[in-house]
């Protein structure tokens, strides 16, 4: 099965070198289950020729904010509407989330709140999981046809399924503590320097990135969106 990567930023190249690129992790995330993996690093205007190039899709994250008037955020919002109405699985992450959810109707907004950074907790079912968060940006309206599946107190919309086959999630679980590090040190110069402290002291503990990668493993595999893992809906051991 071959799963197309739309890669819509880049790492800093201190980060990149050590722990490769965001295609490079979502690879070894979804290891294991026979996918082949194709990139199409669409922030540089490398696109696909359309939904049939490949089985199913993902959606990376960026340094970009979805509104940005940037010359690949179109015609992403327009290949995100065909491979939805092609009926095919699509999962986004963090900026990926975002840039679908505002492609299908939804509104995406720099957060008055400001910054989620570090390890998080969000309530999805019955259980809470802790996954790497980086953003400020928020989708703040929902798109027509999606379900709020995960949220805390600052994400109200963290997690969501848009549809039979579109799962789209705000926190990273691609990322390990590594590359959260990595931003602190080369990205977390213009941020609040108490909250990037806190999230500094926040890495010690574990993440449930297994357990996310599943799910979205499933959902790419064909599986409804709104199918949440066992683990997640009964709150058994994740």
């Amino acid at each position: 099965m071959i799963i197309g990567i739309l890669q819509t930023g880049h790492l800093p190249a201190e980060i990149s070198d050590r722990e490769g690129e965001y295609s490079d992790m979502f690879a070894r995330l979804l290891g294991g289950r026979g996918f082949e993996f194709r990139v199409f690093n669409v922030v540089d205007m490398e696109f696909p020729p359309g939904p049939e190039a490949a089985d199913g899709w993902l959606i990376t994250g960026s340094k970009h904010g979805a509104y940005e008037d940037l010359p690949w955020i179109a015609p992403l919002e327009d290949l995100i509407r065909a491979i939805r109405d092609a009926g095919m699985p699509l999962v986004g992450i963090c900026f990926g989330h975002q840039i679908i959810a505002q492609a299908l109707g939804g509104k995406v907004v720099k957060f008055p709140g400001g910054w989620a950074l570090g390890l998080r907790r969000y309530r999805i079912g019955e259980q809470e999981v802790a996954l790497h968060a980086w953003h400020q940006d928020q989708v703040v309206e929902l798109p027509e046809g999606a379900t709020v599946l995960g949220s805390n107190d600052f994400t109200e919309n963290a997690v969501l399924a848009i549809g039979p086959r579109i799962l789209t999630v705000q926190p990273h679980p691609e990322f390990e503590r590594p590359v959260i590090e990595g931003l602190i040190e080369h990205r977390g110069g213009a941020i609040d320097p108490t909250l990037v402290k806190a999230a500094a002291d926040s890495l010690g503990g574990a993440d449930h990135n297994a357990l996310l990668g599943r799910w979205m493993g499933d959902v790419l595999s064909g599986a409804p969106a709104t199918r949440v893992p066992e683990a997640l809906a009964t709150g058994a051991d994740a």
